[in-house]
């Protein structure tokens, strides 16, 4: 099945089974804004979870805040949003829609990388374990080939975007023959920069009202916070201050479903530091993100690093994790080395002096920062797109099952009575009322227990429990995984141990220590 027909069912999906719903959905919703419904929110409040604790659980010397969304106007001056905050957006005039140039390029850089892999994907079939990739790429004329096109055009992107040359980039546009995918045709406008920032107005009155922006990144009430929490923690450097958060920014090419919103949620740590320790501390958050994704287990192969070719001014390292999506390898995660741009500007606008006292070396410095930024609708498609799964059982049937890791899933447990009679649901309830202290539960009684089965398979519910006639002498159920679809008697009373170590955050948590 084409990956674009997988990413289209994985929508459909979201919306039947209540994860994720358009906005207004009864007034034809609101584009590039969704919300999430009751197994969705669960998903992203334990996707946040994880996040959370393994920042501020695991780490002594990081801590969390919860910074307003409403900020002082000059907030975004400092930081150099109210004049840079800036996308490349391109027209075509025949299906009048409009594109970013950037991403135009990065996925024509894609195709060159794509006809690549096939090639070795077919040598990698045709030699198999006589097979040496790193002698058919150099060697093999198709290949190198594709190459050598893909190896300039990222040179010749990298130039104009460090450079920013708005009409390069449409001259690359041009020269590639990039088309429109809904036209077909190369009929593009010149190349122009769009603020992404929303305005908005507080105050009582028009005439007194000021202008002000809903934020589009959470970090910059990290950095202004910086003096309250390094104070009042007497924190001391290198330390950490994490947070989770909505933003807004006004995509004028909102795609993907929530890939890419208008109104999206951040999990942001800042990490301060000494100067001259930056790289090395970059260095270890890079290896550290990458290994709480990878605990998920969905495996090395969906996951690399992308080294940023144009940094902004203020970084001087910058590396993205991406994750491969139905519709190639994308960003889910940002690791930014930025110097001590941020806290030098504040103090800059503010007039306050924004440093630090190191007792070691007797010295006040401003400290310079490590990102790490998460968006967490990016973090659920992605989990949503690696659990999606059709199965072909015995019999010719299908099934849809999404494979969650069992730490994340919405519902941990369901409770089944075999049937509505004979003092199953009453013993049922009892079982329900003893676990839903400890694991999210839901009861379900009505249609087939093949159906009911069906229906948490397709949420992603880790284990059924069935109430049969025999655990009313015996005192145990029928407990049924997910993933095998194997069935095993367990005694009631070894429910809770059992599935702690199977279905609890802690259990995922202990695989980054």
């Amino acid at each position: 099945m084409a990956q674009e027909d997988v990413f289209k069912k994985i929508v459909s999906h979201c919306k039947e089974y209540g994860f994720v719903f358009p906005s207004s959905d009864i007034y034809d919703g609101l584009g590039a804004v969704y919300d999430y419904g009751q197994n969705g929110v669960e998903l992203k409040n334990n996707i946040k979870q994880y996040w959370w604790q393994s920042m501020v659980l695991l780490h002594d010397n990081i801590v969390g805040i919860d910074a307003a969304i409403f900020m002082h106007p000059t907030v975004w001056k400092a930081s150099g949003h109210v004049d840079a905050f800036n996308d490349p957006l391109i027209d075509n005039r025949d299906s009048k829609k409009r594109y970013r140039a950037d991403v135009l390029i990065e996925e024509q850089i894609a195709k060159y990388e794509e006809k690549i892999d096939k090639e070795v994907a077919k040598a990698r079939k045709r030699f198999g374990d006589s097979f040496d990739e790193a002698q058919f790429r150099s060697t093999n004329a198709r290949v190198m080939e594709q190459q050598a096109k893909r190896d300039a055009l990222h040179q010749r992107y990298a130039d104009a975007m460090n450079a920013m040359d708005l009409n390069e980039l449409k001259q690359i546009i041009l020269d590639e023959e990039i088309v429109c995918p809904i036209s077909g045709t190369r009929n593009w406008t010149d190349v122009r920069q769009f603020n992404l920032m929303f305005k908005t107005e507080v105050g009582s009155t028009a005439d007194g009202a000021s202008t002000i922006y809903l934020r589009p990144e959470t970090a910059q009430g990290i950095f202004v916070n910086y003096l309250n929490v390094q104070k009042t923690g007497r924190m001391k450097v290198p330390f950490g201050i994490a947070q989770i958060g909505k933003a807004f920014r006004n995509e004028i090419v909102a795609r993907q479903f929530i890939f890419r919103m208008r109104e999206f949620e951040q999990m942001e740590m800042q990490f301060f530091v000494k100067p001259g320790t930056e790289l090395e501390w970059f260095k270890q958050w890079k290896e550290t993100r990458l290994r709480w994704h990878k605990a998920l287990g969905f495996g090395d192969d969906a996951y690399r690093y992308h080294d940023h070719e144009k940094l902004a001014h203020y970084a001087n390292a910058a590396t993205d994790i991406e994750f491969k999506m139905p519709f190639g390898f994308k960003e889910v995660e940002g690791i930014h080395s930025r110097t001590n741009f941020d806290l030098s500007q504040h103090a800059k606008f503010s007039g306050r002096k924004i440093e630090y006292f190191d007792p070691e070396c007797n010295e006040s410095y401003t400290p310079y920062v490590i990102e790490t930024s998460i968006g967490v609708d990016r973090m659920f498609l992605s989990v949503m797109c690696k659990s999606y799964t059709e199965e072909q059982l015995e019999g010719g049937d299908t099934r849809v099952v999404l494979k969650l890791p069992a730490a994340l899933a919405p519902v941990k447990l369901a409770i089944l009575p075999l049937v509505k009679k004979d003092g199953l649901p009453e013993k049922a309830h009892e079982i329900l009322n003893r676990l839903k202290f400890h694991f999210n539960c839901k009861y379900e009684e009505k249609d087939s227990i093949g159906k009911r089965y069906r229906r948490q398979d397709a949420i992603g519910t880790p284990y059924c429990i069935t109430v049969d006639h025999d655990t009313l002498t015996d005192g145990c159920v029928t407990l049924r995984d997910r993933d095998t679809m194997e069935q095993s008697r367990v005694a009631i009373d070894q429910l809770i141990p059992m599935l702690e170590e199977k279905v609890s955050l802690t259990a995922l948590l202990k695989k980054l220590q």
